[in-house]
C-alpha cells in the first residue's frame, strides 16, 4: 500500500492506496474505510471505495482541507487488512441460457470452451465486489478466469434487461435494472439488487464475495425472474 491524498473537490479527497486492481486490495480498503469513519466521526460526510481509492467528502463546516489531510494520515496509520469476515458472503442464482445470455454461446466459440465449461469456470469460484456505480446496485465483481476475459461489445446493446449477467474484460456484473450496456451477456439472475427497502438500498456492498449458482428455467421463474428473450447483436 502506498497512500497519496488528491485533491478531488473542495471538500472532497481521494486517497490512492493502490495502482492496480487486484482482489487483494479489498481487504485494505475494508480497512480503510472503517478507520476513516472512526477518525472522521460526524465530519464525515461520504465514504466511496473503488478498486484502488477512496474518495472521501467532509464537512467544511468541521475541517478545512489541512485538518482532512491530517486525519487521513492519522487514520491509516499502521494500517493492517481487515479479516474477511467483514465481506458478506452472497449467493445469486443465475439462469445460463442463450434466450437470456445471448453471448454465452458466441463467448464459448470464441475461448473455444464446451457452454457448460464456459458456465462451470464462471460460477466456480466467489468475486469480490470491487464498487458499486454506473448505475444503482450496479456491483463491479472480479476477477474472472482469464479464458472467460472478453472486451466488451463493439456496440453496445440499447437496453439489456434486469438481472442480466455479463462479462467484461475480467470483470464480471449483473444489470440491476433496464438499461444500455455492452458486456458480453450469459445469463440472468432473477434477485433484486436495487431495493429502497434495502439498508443502502443496494443488495451488494464493496467487500462482498459473491458466488453465481446455476439454476433451471423452472427454478428461475418460481423466483420470479423474467425469462423474456433477449436477441445476439448483429
Amino acid at each position: 500500500m502506498n497512500l497519496r491524498v488528491e485533491l478531488a473537490a473542495i471538500d472532497c479527497l481521494t486517497l490512492r492506496l493502490f495502482d492496480a486492481i487486484d482482489e487483494a486490495n479489498v481487504p485494505w480498503l475494508l480497512a480503510a474505510a472503517e478507520r476513516l469513519r472512526t477518525t472522521f466521526g460526524t465530519a464525515l460526510l461520504d465514504l466511496v471505495p473503488s478498486y484502488t481509492t477512496l474518495m472521501l467528502h467532509y464537512d467544511l463546516a468541521q475541517l478545512d482541507d489541512a485538518q482532512a489531510r491530517s486525519l487521513c494520515q492519522q487514520a491509516l496509520s499502521g494500517l493492517t487488512p481487515a479479516t474477511a469476515e467483514q465481506g458478506r458472503e452472497v449467493s445469486l442464482p443465475v439462469w445460463y441460457h442463450p434466450s437470456v445470455g445471448p453471448d454465452l454461446e458466441p463467448l464459448a466459440r470464441q475461448r473455444g470452451l464446451a457452454v457448460e465449461e464456459l458456465i462451470a469456470l464462471h460460477s466456480g469460484r466467489a468475486y469480490s465486489v470491487f464498487a458499486l456505480g454506473f448505475a444503482p446496485g450496479f456491483g463491479f465483481m472480479g476477477l474472472v478466469d482469464p479464458r472467460l476475459a472478453s472486451p466488451r461489445l463493439a456496440t453496445p446493446r440499447k437496453a439489456v434487461a434486469a438481472g442480466s449477467v455479463g462479462i467484461a474484460e475480467r470483470q464480471t456484473a449483473i444489470y440491476p435494472a433496464v438499461s444500455p450496456g455492452g458486456w458480453n451477456l450469459v445469463g440472468r439472475c432473477p434477485t433484486r439488487l436495487f431495493d429502497p427497502a434495502l439498508e443502502g438500498f443496494s443488495l451488494l456492498r464493496p467487500g462482498d464475495r459473491v458466488r453465481f449458482v446455476p439454476i433451471e428455467r423452472e427454478q428461475f421463474l418460481r423466483l420470479g425472474g423474467d425469462a423474456t428473450p433477449m436477441e445476439a447483436q448483429p
